[in-house]
């Protein structure tokens, strides 16, 4: 909750009142996902809602989102659970029709980060949309993990640079990833190296497993 103040405010006490109100609308226009334990409260044990993330769901709206066989395939969670959770979870989530003047409404909070190429970003109409899912493939040294090293720095420019001002996590699965990489694209996009990196938490995933942990 933002509370106006009506006292006349000091240069840096109106950037900060600023910078909260940004992070105020940041968080009302992201989406919001509801984790798996709030089912506790409508009824389901706690050891159904570890089996369902040992399955690999972990909010509301991902049981919301999924079919009745793959729920059933979760072993443990009988048919007769799967209709409970999904009765609960049709309450919880909202899947109906909406207008397309609300669809326009959220789609506003879509940000496009810059790929770091014109004539690529031109191909995507601006560049990888956030609040999705983008497969990059090709044959080997085609790019693709120049690409990913590039967004973790394009994400962290200002929004009218082609960026989100945000960070980026990077789950390496083959051990290509390279933080000196990282220091170049920064210098490239005028940003500080060491700030970059600071900016960008990676991990090691040793196998499948491991990377859906």
């Amino acid at each position: 909750t933002i509370i106006m103040m009506e006292a006349q405010l000091a240069p840096m006490e109106e950037h900060q009142q600023y910078d909260q109100m940004d992070m105020a609308e940041e968080e009302m226009s992201a989406p919001q996902y509801q984790p798996l334990e709030v089912l506790q409260d409508h009824g389901i044990a706690a050891n159904d809602i570890e089996k369902l993330k040992n399955a690999g769901y972990h909010t509301v709206e991902s049981i919301a989102h999924a079919t009745v066989r793959k729920l059933s395939d979760v072993k443990g969670i009988s048919e007769a659970k799967v209709t409970k959770l999904k009765d609960i979870v049709k309450a919880m989530v909202a899947m109906e029709f909406k207008t397309a003047a609300d669809a326009l409404e959220e789609r506003k909070g879509i940000v496009h980060l810059s790929t770091g190429s014109v004539e690529l970003d031109k191909l995507l109409e601006g560049g990888i949309e956030t609040g999705s899912i983008t497969e990059v493939f090709g044959e080997f040294r085609t790019g693709k993990t120049q690409l990913c090293h590039t967004l973790c720095v394009t994400c962290q420019q200002a929004i009218t640079d082609g960026g989100a001002e945000g960070k980026a996590i990077y789950i390496d699965t083959e051990g290509s990833f390279r933080p000196e990489k990282l220091q170049a694209i920064a210098e490239r996009f005028g940003l500080d190296p060491v700030a970059t990196l600071e900016n960008v938490a990676c991990a090691r995933a040793q196998n499948s497993e491991h990377q859906m942990e």
